[in-house]
Parts: C-alpha cells; structure tokens; sequence
C-alpha cells in the first residue's frame, strides 16, 4: 500500500508509491552527452573560455593557462549580468529589475573524463574550498541576496558539456524555494525551540535505515519524504546555517562524505544523471539559529507530470528505505 509522507520543513506531502516502481516508464535512460572533438574546458583551450576568476594551479603556472587543478570562470552565456544597477521599479501592477547577478562555472578538474565520484580526493577538497571561496567572495556584493551553488550531471540533468563542471548564480532576490525553508525551519523552531534540521540528524542516527554515508562531522541520508528515487540530503552535523562559514578543517570532511555518497549513487545505477544544490542561508540574514545549510542530490530517473505540476504533490516509486538499502548493497556495505 502507497503512503503519504510529510517533510518537516515545508509541509509538503509526499506520495511513497512503491506498487508503481515495476513500470518501465519510471526510469528514465540516461541520455549520454554528444561526443565532440573540442572541449573549451580541457587544459590548452583556456582562451576559449572568458578569463578566469580565480583558480587552484600548480606553483609557478599563470591565469589563464594550464597547470590548474579547479579553475572558475564566468559562464559565457550568463543568465544574470555582473555589471550595472538594479533599477527596480513597477510596470502597472507587476514589479521589475534588471537582470542582475553573477553567473560562474566551477571547471572541476583538467581530465575531461572524470566525475565528481573518480575525482582524486585532494581534487574534490580543492572543489570545496572554491566553493566556499567564491561565496565569500560574493558576500559583499551589497546588490545580491542569494547565492546558489549547483551541479548537472548529464544531458536530461541540464548538462550541455561533459568535461565535469558546476555552476554559480548570485541573485539580488531571495528564490521562493529558499525563502519557503526559511520559514519552515523557523516554525518549527518557534513551536519546539530547535532546528529542524538537527532533529532530523539525530533521527536519522538513530534509525539507520536511511542513512548512506557518515563521519565525524557529516551525514548522507535519504530523506523520509524523499521527492525522488534514490534522493540523498547531505548535512553537516553540527548546525551551521551558512556554507561560506565553513572551517578548513571541515573541507576534507566534506569532501569525504560527499564523494562516497555519489560513488554509492554511481555504481548502484550506472551513472545516472542527476542534480546537486548547495542550500545556505541568504545573504546578510539573521536567522542564524533556526537554518541549517544541506546539499540535496536529486537522480534524474522519473518524470515529472501533469499530477505533480498541478498538485506539488511528488510520487516516488522507490521508498527511500529500499533504496538505501539498493545502494549499500551494490556497494557491499552490509551496514
């Protein structure tokens, strides 16, 4: 029998349906990206990229040459631009602004063909520390309120390019789907006088059922109301509402957790596509104590149809017990 779950931070309910998993049409094949003979991102086509913004390099190599382990440039195609002012104003009942923002690609590695899960671990370290770098950097940029960390891996994941690669957006408005954590997290917090997020954790540890990977300081969990099959929340364990604060000391950590979560995801299911989003805090926001920053990893297996556009209910064939329970056992983790 389907089930109906709620997750604790928006309200929303989930329809755990696992009687539909045996339907052909639920997975989707993973489309593979188009073979071409030129990559811009590959070492030795530097030029063929905007100048790069900041980088990892080996000592003694220049900007905008080889010799760099991560290396950050400006998308080419931005969504939003870096320069000029907002200019808010009204057309009649509908609010406008200039699109203004920043827009950064993160080129993970020089090897073209890497993933996030085969990268050396020093390199997936590197990849963190860029990440935090960049946030803090863009911090005080007075014009954004939000900055968004993101990945897509494969075609029907939004890919365009197979050398790995993530993306940057800052945005002078808070998005609607952060803004809806905020305030889920904040009343919870003014009904029991906690985080949610920190009593999801020790729920999670305590239960087990869900859990993928763990260390000192972090934890991968398929979420009880998961959205998708096989979706994972990757969640420091001590509360930290904002990424950009995190220590060097938590890097390798992070790192740690992070790349076997997805090795995990990589071997049970070939590689599928997916997308991970980095949520953090607003920019300059006070609810330090009530927000929780977490990475979602979401497989891009299952459609999204007329029900779940019209409803925000999600059907999810695959309960996310059984489906901790596919990717340990994949992986010969009997835990």
């Amino acid at each position: 029998m389907s089930e109906l779950r709620r997750d604790p931070v928006l309200g929303r309910w989930v329809i755990i349906s696992s009687e539909r998993g045996d339907r052909p049409s639920d997975f989707i094949a993973a489309k593979p990206l188009p073979k071409t003979g030129f990559c811009p991102f590959c070492p030795g086509n530097e030029d063929k990229t905007p100048p790069e913004i900041d980088a990892v390099r080996d000592s003694c190599t220049e900007p905008n040459k080889p010799g760099w382990r991560v290396r950050v440039v400006s998308n080419k195609y931005p969504a939003l631009s870096i320069e000029g002012d907002l200019n808010k104003r009204a057309r009649g009942i509908y609010d406008i602004m200039n699109g203004i923002g920043a827009h950064e690609v993160f080129i993970e590695t020089p090897d073209h063909d890497k993933t996030i899960s085969t990268l050396e671990p020093q390199n997936m370290e590197q990849l963190m520390w860029m990440y935090r770098e960049r946030m803090i950097d863009l911090e005080n940029d007075e014009r954004f309120k939000y900055i968004l960390i993101f990945r897509n891996a494969g075609q029907s994941a939004g890919a365009s390019l197979a050398h790995p690669h993530s993306q940057l957006i800052a945005t002078p408005t808070v998005p609607k789907r952060i803004t809806e954590e905020l305030n889920g997290a904040q009343e919870y917090f003014n009904f029991k006088d906690r985080c949610v997020f920190c009593d999801m954790i020790d729920e999670e540890r305590d239960y087990q059922r869900r859990v993928i990977s763990e260390n000192d300081r972090f934890i991968s969990f398929a979420p009880f109301a998961s959205r998708f099959p096989f979706e994972m929340w990757l969640v420091p364990k001590h509360h930290d509402p904002n990424f950009a604060d995190l220590e060097d000391s938590d890097i390798s950590a992070l790192a740690q957790c992070f790349q076997k979560s997805l090795k995990y995801l990589d071997k049970a299911l070939d590689f599928p596509p997916y997308n991970y989003i980095i949520h953090t805090i607003p920019v300059n926001t006070s609810r330090q104590y009530t927000y929780h920053w977490h990475i979602e990893i979401i497989p891009r297996l299952t459609n999204i149809a007329g029900f779940e556009w019209g409803t925000g209910f999600y059907i999810n064939p695959v309960p996310p017990e059984q489906a901790v329970e596919i990717l340990r056992s994949a992986n010969g983790d009997s835990q």
